[in-house]
């Protein structure tokens, strides 16, 4: 019989997604769009917010070079599926990001939401896939449809002037949440865990600098904006779980070439990482 701690990941998630319906509307932060990146730079407004976008794209191009041609390889095949949600969401960022931080408003801040949403259920179904060993195809496209539904909650209940982030706030703390769970519960490796362990906190930090976006300029002098920070710590979160993606391959895959220019690309990247 199966014991009763598997069960934990989903009393969690009901747990939560109850507290969210008993909690009522979470509404975007006044001034959302008031971002203490102000700079004008070759042209480019709101330098720093935009061009840190770039590091997304660079991890999540490194990560398909290296994963996409071994996704037939035992340690990929099953879990294949939500890493490659994961990587399109990825970048797909770079480029909704970027869009949205030339001139922030609702109606751009859509393109930034959805492709964040969409790694989060990418990277959600392929550790679930890894723990279970079972293949995520559905569980993938299941996510995929949530986040485009979390995102479009939102912008329609932003327009009837009661903005509703609940949807797409819970796809953003399950992954921080069940990951660790269910990696402890199947007792993934050692260096598994703690590299997504150590993903998982660079991204809560860079929440954390988000919300201080106007703190954390002022403290640096406003050459570096907590906002921009965010991006910076994100990227390499999100080079952190593509690494250790790579590492995990074996040393005959299709990728083996290429695992040191993962690590010298995104080391190049400087502070883009």
């Amino acid at each position: 019989m199966k014991s009763m701690r598997y069960y934990i990941p989903t009393v969690v998630t009901l747990g939560l997604a109850a507290a969210a319906l008993w909690h009522g509307p979470i509404a975007q932060l006044d001034h959302y769009h008031d971002f203490a990146d102000q700079q004008t730079l070759l042209g480019i407004p709101h330098f720093g917010d935009v061009v840190s976008n770039i590091g997304f794209a660079l991890v999540a191009i490194i990560g398909w070079i290296n994963l996409a041609p071994a996704r037939n390889e035992a340690a990929l095949r099953d879990s294949w599926p939500g890493y490659r949600l994961f990587l399109i969401g990825l970048l797909l960022t770079a480029f909704g990001s970027t869009y949205y931080h030339l001139a922030p408003d609702n109606s751009r801040l859509v393109w930034d939401r959805l492709p964040i949403a969409l790694a989060c259920g990418g990277l959600l179904s392929g550790v679930w896939s890894d723990v279970r060993q079972k293949r995520c195809n559905l569980l993938s496209a299941i996510l995929g449809l949530l986040a485009i539904f979390s995102v479009a909650w939102w912008h329609y209940t932003e327009q009837s002037s009661a903005g509703d982030l609940r949807p797409y706030l819970l796809l953003q703390v399950l992954p921080i949440i069940l990951i660790p769970l269910w990696q402890w519960l199947y007792d993934r490796s050692k260096a598994e865990r703690i590299s997504f362990a150590w993903a998982l906190v660079l991204y809560v930090v860079a929440k954390v600098a988000e919300v201080n976006d106007h703190q954390i300029a002022a403290w640096l002098g406003g050459g570096l904006t907590g906002h921009t920070l965010k991006h910076l710590l994100a990227t390499l979160a999100a080079a952190t779980i593509v690494m250790r993606l790579v590492h995990r391959l074996p040393d005959d895959g299709p990728s083996t070439a290429s695992r040191h220019g993962l690590c010298r690309g995104v080391a190049s990247s400087g502070p883009v990482c």
